[in-house]
């Protein structure tokens, strides 16, 4: 566990004392453990939690038992026969609340609102602290975005991920000792006396396992918070359904609240969270530059989690850019690759350690992307960054966002007008956040829904980008992302992406080798990979970027877009083949036969063919193809009639007479691994193949019309 801290703190050391022995951190005196009441002997501020809401009503081993999972069913049950105590909290979040608002109202009315900005945000932070860990988790949503809270309330709202008060650590042991049946310090051989760090749901102190030597970081929960949580989830649901009535909303509200609740029941299992943090660790701890955790299962229970000590700083107070970018990627595996993905990560749970790298802490609150929302996910941001708003409609079907029976045509021309200016701009400026507030109307408009599964996911890539921007205001998660989208649909084996690829790239039967370009530049903007590379060379060339390109293309993984790639290869070969005939005999024609120049027999498709092939030669080569589409000779513009012949020669062909654009590609082969230049001496065999058939096919439609 990473605990963030000006200086470490020594832990008590057992030869620091005459006798060699453990000695507890301060004179314990016996301790209610049921009543959960601190003991007086300890002296020391009381947490607004325990003092105003933390403890509802005093609940025996059964009936706290009964609240440890999840389920709406039991929990209004249970809360239907003590209707006092949910008036009494319904009251008590209302007075509260109101009184803040009211106030802030009154400040408006004066014209003092300005000058009263930040001490009503301070007094906003202990109200929430008061009202319990439910409002401080929601709180800690809202703290993660920078762009849309004010600086004076984000820099209050942002105490409430690690610098919650803590309860009482006499409470505290009396709590690892019952979970884990045995005195504490057969367990450890030294414990901090204090905790390090306190959330919403528990606190963390440092200590050394008497068996190994290890230092670990022991997680204790709240007492009373199952409590406490339940009852505002209960309370929060039936809001919820409510303001869906009332607002005529789409959206299962109470759908979403139950998703972010169970959740947060998981979390607050620790058992559960360890057994989430080895999966965590076995998926993404050996992405590099990524740090998990090792938990200690066998000194783990549902109230007390040991695991590995780590330290280090926020990552969003030491504005490490490099670190974004491992965290998009690591993020970009979470959701897209494995669909296991940390649902809670707030600044808080991503740190920089002393040593540079990023270290995900916390692993209560996680998700499961199913595969079909993957794909679907996926093909949505390719159709949107393509502009293909009528497959995005589909693909907001398919992701559960819009009803089937939605009218299709209606559909897209509304998210034409959305999307389009924010699109303009190139993915790299598009917003994720900008993107949610602008679907606003039409979400409302055209009857949209938030799939439960889905409010995490948003959750987690509205929290990532906003910790992004607070350190780049420039940052968008989704122009960072989308390089990995680019990657994975080029090399991905599931069909239904491959066949994502294919009507990207192909449309009436014609490639379009433009989006290929985009794709493949896309793909190797990936910043990670960039950045690595550049770290080891000192910079980048042209060299480096054919090397990618390469390695890219010769992966097993590629062997759908290589298909595509020689298909398209082919094509052009048997266009400039045709090309090459017309021109030789044309011109043993005019010279020794003196007739007129035979018609040509190329097509428009041989045209647009024999142009692909060469932006695909520059592709491979790392260099761009112009924009204009007319080709040029001598800097003179031809269009697809003129470029048949000239001066007895097609132009086609002499758009492959500068030789020198391809001297980096072929000075890079001899540099490749051997595996790659196996590779590579397999690929004519596959193109003689494909051209023989795109030949044979031609001569035969020759022959029969």
């Amino acid at each position: 566990m990473l605990v963030v801290r000006p200086q470490p703190l020594p832990l008590l050391a057992a030869n620091s004392f005459s006798d060699g022995s453990f000695r507890r951190p301060f004179r314990r005196s016996k301790v209610n453990y049921s009543s959960r009441r601190v003991a007086p002997a300890v002296a020391r501020e009381v947490d607004d939690f325990t003092k105003y809401s933390g403890y509802v009503f005093e609940l025996n081993p059964a009936e706290e038992d009964s609240l440890t999972e999840y389920n709406i069913a039991k929990i209004a049950a249970f809360y239907q026969k003590r209707p006092l105590i949910v008036l009494r909290r319904l009251v008590q979040i209302c007075s509260t609340l109101g009184k803040w608002f009211a106030v802030r109202y009154m400040d408006t009315v004066n014209e003092r609102a300005d000058e009263m900005f930040k001490i009503r945000a301070a007094e906003l932070r202990k109200i929430l602290l008061q009202l319990g860990p439910a409002y401080v988790k929601i709180a800690q949503a809202i703290s993660s975005r920078p762009d849309l809270i004010p600086p004076s309330y984000l820099d209050e709202l942002s105490l409430l991920q690690d610098r919650i008060t803590p309860f009482s650590s006499e409470v505290a042991f009396e709590i690892i000792e019952k979970e884990l049946g045995m005195p504490i310090d057969v367990m450890f051989s030294e414990i901090s006396p204090e905790p390090l760090a306190a959330a919403s749901l528990g606190q963390v102190y440092q200590a050394r396992l008497r068996s190994s030597g290890e230092v670990v970081a022991v997680k204790v929960q709240r007492p009373g918070v199952q409590s406490a949580i339940s009852l505002d989830i209960l309370i929060l649901r039936y809001l919820a359904g409510l303001i869906r009535k009332a607002g005529k909303l789409n959206t299962d509200l109470q759908a979403v609240v139950d998703e972010w609740a169970s959740s947060l029941f998981r979390e607050m299992n620790y058992k559960q969270e360890a057994r989430n943090g080895v999966k965590f660790r076995q998926l993404y701890g050996a992405i590099k530059d990524v740090v998990v955790p090792e938990m200690h299962m066998a000194e783990t229970t549902g109230k007390v989690l040991t695991m590995q000590w780590l330290e280090g700083q926020k990552l969003a107070g030491v504005k490490d850019l490099y670190l974004v970018e491992v965290g998009v990627y690591c993020s970009f595996n979470q959701l897209l690759e494995y669909g296991f993905y940390h649902a809670d990560p707030h600044p808080g749970n991503l740190l920089r350690t002393y040593d540079g790298k990023l270290a995900y802490l916390d692993f209560g609150m996680m998700g499961e992307f199913k595969q079909e929302y993957r794909d679907g996910f996926i093909e949505a941001c390719l159709h949107l960054v393509n502009r293909d708003y009528s497959a995005l409609a589909k693909d907001f079907v398919t992701l559960g966002l819009i009803p089937p029976t939605s009218d299709k045509a209606a559909v897209t021309e509304a998210l034409t007008g959305v999307f389009r200016n924010a699109v303009d701009k190139g993915v790299r400026n598009v917003s994720f956040g900008d993107l949610l507030g602008d679907l606003g109307f039409t979400m409302y408009k055209f009857k949209f829904q938030i799939p439960s599964y889905f409010s995490l996911v948003i959750r987690s890539l509205a929290v990532l980008e906003g910790i992004a921007v607070g350190i780049n205001p420039e940052y968008k998660v989704l122009g960072s992302t989308y390089p990995w989208i680019a990657r994975k649909v080029l090399t991905d084996s599931s069909p239904k992406l491959k066949a994502s690829l294919r009507a990207l790239l192909y449309k009436d039967g014609q490639f379009r080798i433009d989006r290929l370009e985009s794709l493949f530049s896309e793909s190797l903007r990936a910043k990670t990979q960039r950045t690595l590379i550049e770290k080891q060379n000192g910079g980048t060339d042209s060299k480096v970027v054919i090397k990618q390109i390469l390695s890219f293309t010769l992966d097993d993984k590629a062997a759908f877009v290589r298909e595509i790639l020689l298909e398209e290869f082919a094509k052009g070969m048997d266009a400039l083949g045709v090309a090459t005939l017309n021109s030789v005999t044309n011109a043993v024609a005019t010279r020794f036969l003196f007739s007129p120049s035979r018609p040509s027999s190329m097509t428009d498709e041989d045209i647009i063919n024999l142009r692909n092939v060469r932006r695909l030669l520059l592709l491979i080569s790392g260099l761009r193809e112009d924009k204009n589409p007319s080709m040029k000779v001598n800097g003179v513009s031809t269009s697809n009639e003129q470029m048949i012949s000239l001066n007895g020669a097609p132009v086609a062909l002499q758009q492959f007479e500068a030789v020198q654009e391809f001297l980096p590609l072929l000075s890079v082969l001899p540099e490749l691994p051997q595996d790659m230049q196996q590779q590579l001496l397999r690929l004519p065999a596959d193109f003689a193949a494909k051209l023989a058939s795109r030949v044979a096919a031609r001569t035969l439609k020759r022959v029969f019309l």
